[in-house]
């Protein structure tokens, strides 16, 4: 459903890029719906050349025109980017960061005053449209403009809304998870190399198991440890393997990663 309005990112990196990708295919926006801005002129020609989107060499000209403004560049820039188009971005305009870190209270501070202020984290995902976005919204947005701008996320995938106090968490379970993912499949297709397949078949093995394995899981809406065991067979192969994955600390190693994760997004 498109909203009319005009959708502005500053920053165009591969995370923008997913974005705007996902909602024009969804039909959540038209091209001449969005506008653009990026550090470089190179990636202005390049995104616009893609989507067919209007790019700008400022930021402030995005601020000006956006209804929904996503400031789509990384944390320590915020403070530079936002001195740029402070005085720009209209009072009714929705401002999504989606930099991890950066609290709403943070990005209000920044902007010398209240606004409407949203904060989502998608992830890389969103690249084929399967993402997973945590929104979370400031006092001065209603549940209309919650809405509207989840349906956008939503385009490109799952989107969610959460308090902002579990940002974070969202950072570390699905933010950033999609590494840990690809470091198992790497570990998985290794293993199957070393047993002698093709690892371009071993890969594909690997990525169809574990996205078989997600879907399950979300559509049975089954626990995983209920779905762990019905692969397990008595005295099989399945619980040998198993049996090494907890001797060698596979459960400890990645809940002890993701609280890393979350730490470090705090201190952002």
């Amino acid at each position: 459903m498109q909203t009319g309005k005009k959708i502005g990112f500053i920053g165009l990196g591969n995370m923008a890029s997913a974005m705007i990708g996902g909602m024009l295919q969804k039909g959540a926006a038209r091209p001449e719906d969005i506008i653009g801005s990026a550090h470089t002129a190179a990636t202005c020609r390049r995104v616009a050349e893609l989507y067919g989107i209007t790019t700008y060499s400022s930021n402030a000209e995005v601020a000006e025109q956006a209804d929904i403004l996503f400031l789509a560049v990384k944390p320590q820039f915020f403070p530079e980017v936002i001195g740029e188009i402070r005085e720009h971005v209209r009072s009714r305009t929705l401002i999504v960061s989606i930099a991890a870190g950066k609290t709403l209270k943070e990005i209000t501070g920044l902007f010398g005053g209240a606004r409407k202020i949203l904060r989502c984290m998608p992830n890389t995902p969103a690249l084929v449209l399967e993402g997973c976005t945590g929104v979370c919204a400031g006092d001065l947005v209603d549940e209309e403009e919650l809405e509207e701008v989840l349906e956008l996320l939503r385009s490109f995938g799952v989107a969610e809304a959460v308090p902002e106090r579990l940002m974070d968490a969202v950072v570390g379970v699905s933010g950033s998870s999609p590494a840990y993912v690809f470091l198992f499949l790497e570990a998985m297709a290794d293993g199957a190399v070393a047993a002698g397949m093709p690892r371009r078949q071993a890969y594909t093995f690997a990525a169809q198991a574990v996205l078989g394995s997600a879907k399950l899981l979300l559509e049975t809406g089954k626990h995983p440890g209920e779905l762990k065991d019905m692969v397990c067979s008595p005295g099989g192969t399945t619980i040998q393997a198993v049996k090494v994955l907890e001797e060698k600390g596979l459960r400890a190693a990645v809940m002890e990663a993701m609280e890393a994760c979350v730490e470090k997004s705090r201190k952002l």
